[in-house]
C-alpha cells in the first residue's frame, strides 16, 4: 500500500486519479441529464423517477456519498496539480499568446471552481429545499414529492435560470478540455486517433450542455408548463 500512496502523490498518479474521477463524474452527468429530460414526458414520468430514487435509500445514499468522494477528490487533486504547476513555473510567460494552450485548458481551474460553487447552490435548491422552500413542499395528486412542478416553477425565475445556464456553459467548457486530457492521462492517446478525440470531445460536451439547457429554456419559452 505504501508504494501505491507514493505513486498517487506523484504528478502521473495524480493525473490518473483526476482522469478516472473525471470520467466517473462524466458518466453521472449523462445519467443526471437523462433524468432531467424526463420533464418532457410530463409530471407523472418525472415524479415516478424521483419517487424511485427517494425510496431506494441504500442506492441513493451510496451514490450520493460516492459522488461526494469523487467530486472532493477531483477538486482537491486539481487544486494541488495547479499549485504544483505554478510552483514549477513561478514566473508568468512574457507573452501569453505564445503558449500553445486553448482557452478551455487555461481556465480549467476557474471553470471547475465556479461549477463546484454552483453545485452547492443547486443541491440547496433542488435536493435540500433551502431555496424556494414553498416549491419544494409541493405534492402531486398521489401525495408524492412533486419534483416536476418544483423544477418548472424554479426555472420560471429568470435569476435561477440564468445562474443554471452560466454554470452549465462553464461545465461544457470544462468538459471540452477534460474529456481530451483524460485520454492522455490514461495513456490512451495515439497520433492516429488523437485528432478524432480532439474533435469528438467538444461535440460530446456541447451535446451534454444542450441536453441540460433544454430544460430551463423550454420552461422560459412556455413549452414545458406546470400542471393545471
Amino acid at each position: 500500500m505504501t508504494w501505491v500512496l507514493r505513486w498517487l502523490r506523484t504528478s502521473l498518479g495524480s493525473k490518473v486519479v483526476m482522469a478516472v474521477t473525471g470520467l466517473l463524474l462524466f458518466f453521472f452527468l449523462v445519467g443526471h441529464m437523462a433524468g432531467n429530460l424526463l420533464v418532457f414526458r410530463g409530471q407523472q414520468a418525472m415524479n415516478d423517477y424521483a419517487y424511485f430514487l427517494q425510496h431506494s435509500t441504500g442506492l441513493l445514499w451510496t451514490a450520493r456519498l460516492g459522488l461526494l468522494a469523487l467530486f472532493a477528490l477531483h477538486v482537491a487533486i486539481g487544486l494541488r496539480l495547479t499549485r504544483d504547476n505554478r510552483g514549477a513555473r513561478p514566473e508568468r510567460y512574457a507573452h501569453e499568446d505564445t503558449v500553445q494552450a486553448s482557452f478551455a485548458s487555461r481556465s480549467m481551474i476557474l471553470s471547475g471552481l465556479v461549477v463546484a460553487a454552483f453545485l452547492v447552490y443547486h443541491l440547496a435548491h433542488f435536493t435540500l429545499g433551502w431555496i424556494q422552500s414553498g416549491n419544494y413542499a409541493l405534492r402531486d395528486a398521489t401525495g408524492r414529492h412533486d419534483v416536476y412542478t418544483m423544477v418548472v416553477l424554479g426555472f420560471r425565475n429568470p435569476v435561477v435560470a440564468l445562474s443554471y445556464v452560466v454554470a452549465v456553459l462553464l461545465l461544457g467548457l470544462h468538459l471540452s478540455h477534460g474529456l481530451q486530457s483524460l485520454f492522455q492521462s490514461l495513456g490512451l492517446r495515439h497520433r492516429r486517433y488523437s485528432p478524432l478525440i480532439g474533435t469528438a470531445a467538444p461535440i460530446v460536451a456541447a451535446l451534454l450542455v444542450a441536453g441540460f439547457l433544454s430544460v430551463p429554456f423550454s420552461v422560459l419559452l412556455g413549452i414545458v408548463q406546470p400542471p393545471q
